[in-house]
């Protein structure tokens, strides 16, 4: 009993207590770096996991309690999702691209760079017959030197370009096994995990609980209206592929639909690529209707819904959700299209736990 109460002493005192913060701030420091490079993949998946979280335990239930088995169903639907688009576009481009080498190497074989001219759009004929007129050669053999010469000045190049594709690529993979790792663990122990925040948080019991409520809440108005949004311009730019007849317009809106997703991009980007293919295969005034419509109507759907919808979410004022998306995505990249309205909402909580639970009344004043 006495060596309890010295030990509490010794813990009470301002040595002990000094040393034990600088000690606590020192391991925060080193578990910011330790987190620091997963840092988006973490937030990532506690977002998917809070959203997906009543799902889960509705399958859990079915499963009979088989937590684990959800668990990897979910994370296997996220694959799926992830993946799907990019095999079929990747089979898409080949398939594509494919035919387009076949065609150019017949043409060339049989009649020459000149005959691969005839044959391009009235547009990009022109400029490449221009081009052909001011190369210094005589004859094609000269041309096709002409050319290894001016790819072998090329190479290096190239391969920096392929090398940062490359690098880029496996950043991207190492991410998202990352945030799939994550993701299998909230859902397999994300009630445990609340729990125990909620017992150590200096806060009052349940406080804790409201925040991450909070954020679940708030995580979902805008995932949600991320994919309404997207999926609105998808339809929207749809209608514009099929106005300007663009060949594989229904491609072209499933490629809009997941480049909208994408912050910096857009799916107005889609519609601009679009109208650059109907411009190159001689169609002027489709392409200038087509770049209009993306830009115009496709960008305004995404200004007008998504802010909206997370307000109708989040009970939030539409000017605030409007700047906590710009402000977020300034700061953090295309992770701040989430994590903006998040610090907002986290802000205004706290306010409103303090004005609750922490503000004491003014004393009542009697009237005399």
């Amino acid at each position: 009993m006495k060596n309890a109460v010295d030990g509490a002493r010794r813990c009470e005192s301002p040595l002990a207590r000094r040393f034990f913060f600088i000690l606590l701030i020192a391991a925060t420091v080193l578990l910011a770096f330790v987190v620091r490079p997963i840092a988006s993949a973490l937030f990532l998946a506690a977002v998917l996991a809070g959203v997906l979280w009543p799902l889960h335990q509705r399958l859990s239930k079915l499963l009979s309690g088989r937590r684990g088995l959800s668990a990897a169903a979910f994370v296997a639907g996220v694959v799926i999702l992830l993946l799907g688009p990019v095999v079929a576009f990747s089979a898409f481009a080949i398939t594509e691209g494919s035919e387009g080498l076949t065609f150019i190497s017949n043409t060339v074989r049989s009649e020459g760079v000149a005959g691969l001219v005839e044959h391009l759009p009235t547009p990009l004929s022109r400029l490449a017959r221009q081009a052909l007129d001011r190369l210094p050669v005589q004859d094609e053999a000269e041309l096709a030197r002409s050319i290894q010469k001016q790819l072998s000045a090329q190479g290096a190049n190239a391969a920096k370009a392929v090398g940062a594709t490359l690098s880029a690529t496996g950043a991207f993979v190492f991410q998202t096994a990352m945030m799939l790792i994550a993701f299998y663990f909230l859902l397999l122990q994300g009630d445990t995990l609340v729990r125990w925040l909620d017992e150590l948080s200096p806060l009052k019991r349940g406080q804790t609980r409201e925040l991450l409520a909070e954020f679940k809440k708030v995580s979902f108005s805008v995932v949600l209206s991320t994919v309404i949004t997207s999926g609105v311009q998808a339809v929207v730019a749809l209608v514009g592929y099929f106005i300007a007849r663009v060949p594989h317009a229904i491609f072209f809106a499933g490629v809009t639909f997941f480049i909208a997703f994408i912050p910096a991009i857009g799916a107005g980007a889609v519609c601009l690529v679009a109208a650059l293919l109907l411009f190159a295969t001689g169609h002027p005034y489709a392409a200038l209707f087509l770049a209009l419509w993306g830009l115009i109507i496709v960008g305004t759907v995404d200004n007008l819904i998504k802010p909206l919808l997370i307000r109708a979410g989040m009970h939030m004022n539409a000017a605030v959700v409007f700047f906590s998306l710009i402000g977020g995505l300034s700061a953090f990249g295309g992770v701040g299209l989430l994590l903006g309205p998040l610090v907002v909402a986290l802000f205004l909580s706290l306010l409103r736990i303090y004005q609750r639970d922490f503000k004491v009344p003014p004393p009542a004043t009697s009237d005399e």
